[in-house]
């Protein structure tokens, strides 16, 4: 489309510009997290159970999921910047229309077209970041990309809690639209001009039926499968039996067609096919957590949803501090050692949340959350780096898409399963302690000598019983998310020690 290069922008044109995408990408982010602590509001707005509710994380990320792949073929199809501007004006609609949705079969279904909008969002802004910088200030582009990359998910349950308590969940949504139609603004402005050169690129269709079909049968069984009894349900087997099939025939046919919508050929470099388990079961177990403690904190503890997001946030005071940090270490030292020892550190930080009880403080609850954020960047930073090492650079576009995808499925993955375990067992719990409580008929004298009725002394009792009940059910979830980080502490040794600086590698996406 442009012969000639077009000259990287300067001065203020140049900040303005690399604000409006940086804030596109903010935004998408944002959403993956900001809907986190909201889940009791949207649960109780649409008279579902907060299990139902986190339907709405879910189909938002698994959209992202499938269309982050899709993105290369969209740009070269339609140009960056089109798609970049259709996806803009898509994400704002929808954000809106969730705000009106008072189903949530209307909700998840306009979460994901949402999810299909902010998926592109992600890497057309980072491309037109690196275009308009000139080459000696790439550095910058990349300094401010990691700031809003790290600090989206972190202010995410912060804004979320504070909207929750003081307006209503749906401004949850409306929120994106002042934000996004300031990103529409700058790029119509000052990106228009870096359009990229279009051509009739031949899109995988198959393939993408089969993607589709396979993540969506999947995350289906995990949304519904505690409500229809998993596998004693038709539907249930029905589903994970197509999303089986469906996945299999992807492999084959994403191997032999030579416009693949996913290359799964880069999955000959073992550091990459490693590092995808890895960040699978680090991130699943890591999401889980995540989604959990703030719906623990406000159903059984009582916290406003502002109060579970300031706890929540802490994780981002030592992630953002480390990072440089984390940055020089693996250009120094073996990554393997260095991503096993940041897991290792998650997974200690997990065995403290084992421990906690109804009784607890806010510091109990928020400092395991202060002192995650030391590993973090050495798990998610180091993975990433670690991962994309042996990978061409012709390829490393590729690779760095479908750990994209890994990461985002996994997190949806890891939230359908945490939160319909967690409701397990603490069914499980609450039987068991029906079946061996004691005292009982002593606390209910006692409560009715201080006045209550014998119904107000038993439903007391009923919810004493049921925040213990909840409370050894999310103790259970927090040891098995140790448990899955252990195992991914180590999958890294299974690959050789990178050749070259990882930096290097991860620099090309």
């Amino acid at each position: 489309m442009n012969p000639e290069p077009i000259q990287p922008l300067t001065g203020a044109r140049l900040w303005l510009a690399a604000v409006g995408l940086a804030l596109a990408n903010f935004v998408v982010i944002l959403d993956t997290t900001i809907t986190n602590v909201s889940v009791p509001h949207i649960a109780g707005g649409l008279a579902i159970s907060p299990s139902q509710g986190t339907w709405t994380i879910t189909s938002y990320a698994v959209a992202e999921a499938i269309t982050v792949p899709l993105t290369g073929w969209l740009a070269a199809r339609f140009g960056t910047y089109r798609t970049l501007l259709v996806s803009l004006v898509g994400f704002a609609l929808f954000s809106v229309l969730c705000g009106l949705a008072r189903t949530i079969e209307l909700m998840v279904v306009l979460r994901v077209f949402q999810g299909l909008c902010g998926g592109p969002l992600m890497p057309l802004t980072q491309t037109l970041m690196l275009r308009i910088f000139p080459q000696e200030k790439m550095g910058t582009a990349n300094a401010l990309w990691g700031v809003t990359t790290i600090s989206a998910p972190i202010l995410g349950p912060i804004i979320g809690g504070y909207i929750s308590d003081n307006w209503s969940w749906p401004w949850i949504f409306y929120i994106n639209l002042p934000v996004v139609l300031l990103c529409i603004a700058i790029v119509v402005t000052l990106v228009g001009r870096y359009e990229t050169a279009t051509e009739r690129a031949r899109i995988d269709t198959v393939g993408l039926i089969l993607l589709v079909l396979f993540v969506g049968s999947f995350q289906l069984v995990l949304d519904l499968g505690r409500e229809h009894d998993w596998f004693a349900s038709t539907m249930i087997t029905g589903l994970a039996i197509t999303s089986f099939i469906a996945f299999g025939i992807f492999v084959i046919w994403e191997l032999t067609d030579p416009h693949p919508v996913v290359d799964l050929r880069v999955l000959r470099y073992r550091s990459l096919w490693v590092g995808l388990i890895a960040m699978a079961l680090g991130y699943g177990g890591m999401f889980a957590m995540i989604v959990l403690i703030p719906l623990w904190l406000q159903s059984v503890i009582g916290y406003t949803a502002s109060e579970a997001g300031h706890a929540m946030a802490f994780v981002g005071v030592f992630a953002i501090l480390m990072a440089p940090i984390a940055g020089k270490a693996f250009d120094r030292f073996d990554p393997r050692i260095l991503i096993t020892s940041g897991m290792l550190w998650l997974v200690l930080i997990t065995f403290m949340r084992v421990q906690w009880n109804t009784d607890g403080t806010f510091w109990d609850y928020a400092m395991p959350q202060l002192l995650q954020g030391i590993g973090m960047p050495f798990f998610f930073l180091g993975l990433m780096m670690f991962s994309l090492s042996a990978v061409p650079m012709n390829e490393v576009a590729s690779a760095a898409g479908l750990l994209s995808f890994m990461r985002t499925a996994a997190g949806a993955a890891g939230t359908a399963l945490s939160t319909s375990m967690w409701d397990s067992s603490t069914r499980e719990a609450r039987a068991d302690m029906a079946g061996t409580l004691n005292g009982a008929d002593g606390a209910m004298a006692q409560m009715q000598a201080s006045g209550m009725s014998p119904d107000q002394a038993r439903t007391m009792i009923e919810r004493l019983v049921d925040a213990q009940a909840a409370t050894i059910g999310a103790n259970r979830m927090f040891m098995v998310s140790a448990v899955v980080l252990f195992v991914a502490a180590w999958l890294v040794w299974l690959a050789p020690r990178p050749k070259m600086r990882p930096g290097q590698a991860a620099m090309g996406h």
